[in-house]
C-alpha cells in the first residue's frame, strides 16, 4: 500500500483490540519517527503498552482500549504546531500502510501522563496519536467540495486538482476542513482558520496537498 492509497483508506478509529503491535512494525515506526525528528527538529516518540497519554475524559467516554500512541512534541518554536501537523500526518498514513489504525487525539490527551514516557522533557506536547489494530476500520466523514476550499487563477492544472482531492482527505480538528488553497502558476498558498488547532491543521493540509499534487510540480508561496 502506498501513502496515496493510505489517504483514501484511513479513517479515525477510537476503539482498539488488545492485539500488540509486532516488534518488526514497532521498529519500522520508530525508524520513521527518527526520520521525522531529524528532518524537522522534533521529539516525536512511540509509547507501547500503556494509556498514560490519554486523558481521563477520553478514557471514560470514548475509549479504554488505547494502549499505544505517538507523542507529538517538540521545542516550543513559532512553527512547532505546523511541523507537528505535517509529521503527524506522515505518521498516520505510514501506519496505515503497515495495516494499523490511528486516532489523532488533539483535545483529550494527558500531557503529564505522556511526558512520563519521554526522555526529553523541555518540550511542548500538543497531542498524541493513538495507534494499533482497530475494532473497526472507521467510517468516512462528510466532506466539503473542491469548489468550497480552492481557487486557481486561470485554467486549473491536473496537479492542482489532485492536490485538492488529497487535501479533502486530510483529518482536521472537529472535521471543519477550514482550508483555502489558492494557485497561480506553480505558486500555491494554503491557509487554515480552525482556531486553536489552526497550526496543526495547516501542517496536516500541506502534507496531504504535497502528496496529491507532487512536490515537484509547485512551490509554496
Amino acid at each position: 500500500m502506498t501513502i496515496k492509497d493510505a489517504m483514501k483508506q484511513r479513517h479515525m478509529v477510537r476503539k482498539y483490540t488488545d492485539k500488540p503491535i509486532p516488534v518488526d512494525l514497532v521498529e519500522k515506526l520508530n525508524a520513521r519517527i527518527a526520520e521525522n525528528n531529524c528532518g524537522h527538529g522534533l521529539n516525536l516518540s512511540l509509547v507501547t503498552g500503556n494509556s498514560d497519554g490519554l486523558g481521563s475524559v477520553a478514557k471514560l467516554l470514548l475509549s479504554k482500549t488505547v494502549n499505544n500512541y505517538i507523542i507529538l512534541a517538540g521545542y516550543d518554536t513559532a512553527d512547532l504546531d505546523e511541523k507537528l501537523g505535517y509529521c503527524g500526518a506522515d505518521m498516520i498514513l505510514y501506519a496505515q500502510t503497515l495495516g494499523l489504525n490511528t486516532w489523532w487525539v488533539g483535545g483529550m490527551f494527558n500531557a503529564k501522563g505522556a511526558r512520563k514516557n519521554m526522555t526529553v522533557v523541555d518540550t511542548r506536547i500538543n497531542g498524541i496519536i493513538a495507534i494499533g489494530y482497530g475494532q473497526t476500520q472507521g467510517v468516512p466523514h462528510k466532506s466539503k467540495t473542491a469548489a468550497e476550499i480552492s481557487r486557481y487563477n486561470g485554467e486549473t492544472p491536473q496537479w492542482f486538482i489532485n492536490g485538492v482531492e488529497a487535501l479533502l482527505l486530510a483529518p482536521t480538528a472537529l472535521n471543519k476542513q477550514a482550508f483555502m488553497v489558492r494557485g497561480n502558476g506553480n505558486q500555491v498558498t494554503l491557509t487554515c482558520d480552525s482556531g486553536h488547532f489552526a497550526g496543526v491543521d495547516l501542517g496536516i493540509g500541506k502534507y496531504h496537498f504535497e502528496i496529491g499534487a507532487g512536490k515537484e510540480n509547485f512551490e509554496w508561496a
